[in-house]
């Protein structure tokens, strides 16, 4: 079971890393791999916080999901199979073609109000 984690989960990530520019041993490290998740899309590393809130870790996911789709230039279906079939998805952006086009989300300017 352990083998079939790592074959559909863990290498498909240290790809996606990899083709964002970030390590991929990050990929086996608890925490860390999320962190580095959230980097690669653009979110804010203070979203970590909200994954362990019942119910709300779930939308996280989802709209995680959905920015790492968009910053390898897949469209929300894609990002919604990401976060519901992970073990299909995963692999398809890790092995393709798509290339990183950097975070899909851009960072808000923290003078305006």
């Amino acid at each position: 079971m352990l083998i079939v984690f790592i074959v559909l989960y863990i290498i498909p990530l240290w790809k996606i890393f990899v083709k964002a520019g970030k390590p991929g041993w990050a990929s086996i490290i608890p925490i860390y791999n999320t962190i580095v998740l959230l980097e690669i899309v653009g979110r804010p590393i203070w979203w970590i916080i909200l994954y362990l809130i019942p119910c709300v870790n779930i939308a996280i996911t989802i709209i995680v999901c959905i920015d790492l789709a968009k910053s390898f230039g897949k469209d929300s279906a894609f990002g919604i199979g990401l976060a519901i079939i992970p073990i299909i998805f995963f692999p398809i952006l890790g092995f393709g073609s798509d290339q990183y086009l950097g975070p899909s989300v851009k960072p808000q300017n923290s003078s305006t109000f």
